[in-house]
């Protein structure tokens, strides 16, 4: 028996890909130029395949980048000329206020203490907030905003441009994209692919505000911008050497998860949580570490356990990898992933594993 990763990204293959890595060899994807033709179908049945399985609207775009850290760059350098605000649940929402910092914004941070989501309604977000950033899906402690927070701040907050942090929760999520104007995820937790690519999801919103940043003669990317790399997606390009397999890789999986059905997909979830959660609620020595059952994540379910190191060691004995805690809570939590690419049948072992070792330790 091969390893089983649990653990919240890089984490376990999509069960198709290793058949779409053969067909990429023998198909020589590895070695396609990124500007020829065959490239270009390529990315423009990703794109397709992408829009279809997310619900993206036509008039959003879709950018492929080499992870969310770069991201984040790009969004603060296109996005915002002076002011943003950040909503913080943990680590990565921190993160990324700390890098708009470092490129020079004045930077509201709306923070709530590790474990729980920041309220919306009772946050006082500047009115001059060009920028208001949410975390859906903190992976480092498993706080999960409410989707309907979206919403409520775009209702105040009518001029500023809206992004949501999907990482560890797209395409699990169903978003509401009147109410937002960019997001944006990594392929290597939910679409169960090996790290090195991230998507950018853009309105003409976001568009508009760069090309006005550009007019302004603010330098918006250092040897490409938003509205360049928008222009170039609508040809099926980049305008650097991409990782062309991991585009490759990803149009078919979000194909095979077209064929599966979203419903399908977070029926699944939901039943994998429930079955996850029940077992933290009620058995000694464990517990689910977010407190309000509202704000606990779906996709990467955190659990508070005084021996982690030990049962990560102990199920790792049986082929079973789970997630150490982040940063100080590294001895102290479980991170399990949830992702699309996790069987009900191989969460339910897990379930049955980990309290059998829960049970022996008392």
């Amino acid at each position: 028996m091969k390893h089983l990763y649990f653990t919240p990204g890089p984490t376990e293959l999509y069960f198709t890909v290793h058949e779409h890595l053969k067909n990429a060899l023998k198909e020589d994807i590895l070695s396609l130029s990124h500007r020829s033709d065959k490239f270009k179908v390529i990315y423009a049945d990703t794109v397709a395949s992408l829009r279809e399985l997310l619900g993206l609207p036509e008039d959003w775009h879709i950018i492929f980048a080499s992870s969310a850290t770069e991201i984040w760059e790009r969004a603060v350098q296109n996005l915002v000329e002076k002011n943003s605000f950040h909503f913080v649940s943990g680590a990565f929402s921190g993160k990324f206020a700390a890098c708009a910092k470092r490129m020079g914004k004045n930077v509201v941070i709306e923070e709530a203490p590790f474990g729980q989501v920041p309220n919306p309604r009772e946050a006082i977000i500047p009115l001059d907030s060009e920028f208001i950033s949410f975390t859906h899906n903190e992976t480092s402690s498993g706080a999960c905003q409410p989707l309907e927070d979206f919403a409520w701040v775009r209702k105040n907050n009518p001029n500023a441009l809206i992004a949501v942090d999907g990482i560890s929760s797209l395409p699990v999520i169903t978003l509401d994209y009147e109410q937002i104007d960019t997001a944006y995820f990594t392929v290597q937790k939910c679409f169960g692919l090996p790290a090195g690519l991230s998507v950018w999801l853009v309105n003409n919103r976001c568009l508009a505000k760069a090309e006005m940043l550009e007019k302004k003669g603010i330098v918006t990317g250092s040897y490409y911008s938003l509205a360049q790399r928008v222009e170039l997606s609508q040809q099926n390009q980049t305008p650097e050497t991409p990782n062309v397999l991991a585009i490759y890789l990803l149009g078919k999986v979000a194909k095979d998860m077209l064929m599966k059905g979203i419903d399908q997909i977070q029926r699944e979830t939901n039943y994998k949580a429930a079955v996850m959660y029940h077992l933290l609620e009620n058995t000694p020595g464990i517990s689910p570490f977010i407190q309000n059952p509202e704000h606990r994540s779906k996709t990467t379910i955190v659990a508070s356990c005084e021996k982690s190191t030990q049962i990560i060691e102990a199920l790792k004995s049986k082929k079973l990898i789970l997630g150490a805690g982040f940063g100080k809570y590294k001895e102290h939590h479980l991170r399990i992933a949830n992702f699309p690419t996790h069987s009900k049948e191989q969460f339910e072992m897990l379930a049955d594993k980990l309290s059998e070792q829960l049970d022996s330790d008392q």
